[in-house]
């Protein structure tokens, strides 16, 4: 179990067993681009520290509804673990439902999962340039539609890589259901709607790889192909000079 909620939160009460990442822990935070993927060196003592063994299976979960859990998600992905879930309406939902939740900090066993960097989770900017010039992926936005139309000041040059579509994370939750993910069929036609067909390529990013941690994470459970986070995102993208914006 690992709990990606505010540290606070955490201390406060969790799912009883969970080891706590922070959000922090999971981006390599060094400007412009601070959402890329932390040094291997790091990623294996956070391995390490929560526990993290070849057979575990890894129930992951957050307190805003899935931003970070998705990030972390892609984050096993990279680190070559796949076998995981998400826990649909996280720390909030889990407490709603009046399950338990303790203060008790676990001291797991250090893990023996060998951390290998698996490249094709992971869209770097050369390979969004290309994707942008054939036209064969979808380049899906999760930022706000103020950020898109570049009328948010988030960067150097502000506006949306060219052709993206834009679906804000925040659409994917259910309104009457706090912090859940909307159901499946209405999820499919959503994304279908917004012009993120069945089957196509998907090219995910917000501004530093959070969001659309959430989107990855749908886009995966939904079952499309090829999924990709780009990691460096808008923080990268819209303070390069020289790449193309609308």
């Amino acid at each position: 179990l690992v709990d990606l909620s505010n540290p606070e939160r955490y201390q406060q009460g969790h799912i009883p067993g969970a080891a706590h990442v922070h959000p922090g822990e999971t981006q390599r935070g060094t400007p412009p681009a601070p959402g890329k993927l932390p040094e291997q060196q790091h990623l294996q003592r956070l391995a390490e520290r929560i526990g993290l063994n070849p057979e575990s299976h890894v129930v992951v979960y957050d307190d805003e509804g899935g931003g970070w859990a998705g990030r972390f998600i892609w984050l096993l992905d990279c680190i070559g673990h796949s076998s995981y879930s998400f826990l649909n309406g996280g720390l909030i939902a889990w407490a709603e439902e009046g399950h338990p939740l303790t203060p008790d900090i676990p001291q797991p066993e250090p893990g023996r999962f060998e951390v290998t960097i698996q490249e094709p989770p992971t869209a770097s900017l050369e390979a969004v340039l290309e994707a942008v010039e054939r036209g064969d992926h979808v380049i899906w936005d999760a930022r706000s539609p103020a950020e898109f139309r570049g009328e948010r000041q988030t960067a150097a040059r502000n506006g949306h890589i060219p052709g993206a579509v834009n679906l804000e994370w925040t659409q994917l939750m259910d309104p009457s259901r706090q912090f859940r993910l909307k159901p499946e069929p209405q999820l499919r036609q959503l994304l279908e709607k917004s012009g993120i067909e069945p089957g196509q390529p998907v090219i995910t990013h917000c501004q530093t790889h959070h969001r659309s941690g959430l989107s990855y994470l749908v886009a995966k459970a939904l079952g499309y192909p090829n999924v990709q986070g780009y990691a460096g995102s808008w923080s990268e993208w819209g303070n390069q000079p020289n790449t193309p914006v609308e």
